[in-house]
């Protein structure tokens, strides 16, 4: 169990005291004030939780907690200081964030108390996101998978809008990015319910009839219908039945993603991600498809700006010829798959994924395949 500590005073002898007094019941580090803290903070393993004063120099202790909390959420934050009048008190609570306020002289066993109930909150914090990225990704990759088994390339389509989602967050620095990946990796899940031929003409942009426009139109809400029994998927189930909506004065002005709309910022970077990867289909260069989504003014400026890191590495792939049961997952088929009386199992180009593995497994056990199956391997 992480039992590190971080304690910030711009006095080294109300330094030198805590760290002598909590030492044996915790690893404590010391920092000289905050810069050298969020330093610390940045560049080595999590703390469970900070303690900091509240007069210091260059910022004071709310100001410092604010940042603590806008950067390392998980780590619990305490407030120790001898200004303990009731406006500083709140402007913390409001600002910082605080799990406890202490007033100093504070007597040893009463920081040690608070130290242990932060480190069991900082358990509780980080149990329900292992929880989140876990589990319930796990549980969310079945889902994919089905996908992938149903219809291959609406899963590869749903797995590239998922990467730029998540390299446009991890570039603005927002916190909780996992709900806009399962955003993306889910968005296409009511495909299961259109028919190929409609997926087909709007990948190729033909025009729809009013029936087929009617079936397509309804796939966020047959996704949400399907996820919105799933505990703690709220703000997914609303980013995907908003991914269709107009961009909004927020969004433009990049104010979605300086506050805490999860929301909000997700329908942005989803949009934004679903249009990028259709015009990459569509053979354009990275640049000239952001050139497009520039000039048509619905999206963020800033996630056009992360999206010019965005580009996919190229995988050097070779050829090889495999037996149905040495193939693995990664691998793609260089050759259209059949059974042995010709019907077509996958095409292709597809990707080797693991539920249809097992497919191609019970075919060749029930009524054969053409083998050895050629594939590209990494």
């Amino acid at each position: 169990m992480n039992r590190r500590i971080l304690l910030v005073d711009d006095e080294p002898r109300v330094l030198r005291a805590m760290e002598r007094q909590l030492n044996g019941r915790f690893e404590i580090h010391t920092a000289p004030g905050p810069r050298e803290a969020l330093d610390s903070l940045a560049r080595v393993e999590p703390f469970a939780a900070v303690v900091s004063d509240f007069r210091m120099p260059v910022m004071n202790g709310i100001q410092f907690l604010a940042e603590v909390k806008r950067d390392h959420a998980d780590t619990v934050r305490v407030m120790l200081t001898g200004q303990a009048d009731l406006g500083t008190a709140i402007a913390a609570v409001n600002q910082g964030n605080i799990f406890r306020f202490l007033s100093k002289p504070c007597p040893l066993e009463v920081l040690a108390c608070v130290l242990e109930a932060a480190l069991e909150q900082y358990r509780l914090i980080t149990a329900e996101r292992e929880l989140l990225e876990k589990t319930l990704s796990g549980s969310i990759k079945v889902l994919t998978e089905v996908l992938s088994l149903v219809n291959p390339g609406t899963f590869r389509h749903a797995c590239r809008i998922s990467q730029y989602a998540v390299h446009m967050a991890k570039q603005l620095n927002l916190r909780s990015y996992w709900e806009f990946e399962l955003a993306a990796m889910l968005c296409r899940l009511g495909y299961i319910t259109v028919p190929q031929q409609v997926l087909d003409k709007v990948a190729s942009q033909e025009e729809l009839s009013p029936e087929e426009q009617a079936v397509y139109s309804a796939h966020p809400e047959v996704t949400e219908r399907l996820l919105e029994k799933i505990p703690r998927l709220e703000a997914v189930v609303r980013i995907i039945r908003n991914q269709d909506s107009p961009a909004s004065d927020a969004e433009l002005a990049d104010g979605l993603f300086v506050g805490s709309d999860v929301v909000g910022a997700g329908t942005a970077i989803l949009r934004a991600a679903i249009e990028f990867d259709r015009l990459a289909r569509e053979k354009k260069s990275r640049h000239e498809a952001l050139i497009h989504m520039r000039v048509a003014g619905h999206f963020s400026p800033r996630l056009l700006d992360a999206l010019e890191t965005a580009e996919v590495q190229s995988v050097q792939r070779q050829v090889q010829l495999l037996r149905v049961g040495d193939l693995e997952p990664g691998m793609v088929a260089s050759r259209d798959i059949l059974t042995n009386n010709g019907v077509l199992l996958l095409p292709k180009g597809e990707d080797l994924t693991l539920p249809m593995i097992e497919k191609l497994r019970g075919f060749a056990r029930s009524v054969g395949i053409v083998e050895p199956v050629s594939v590209l391997v990494p």
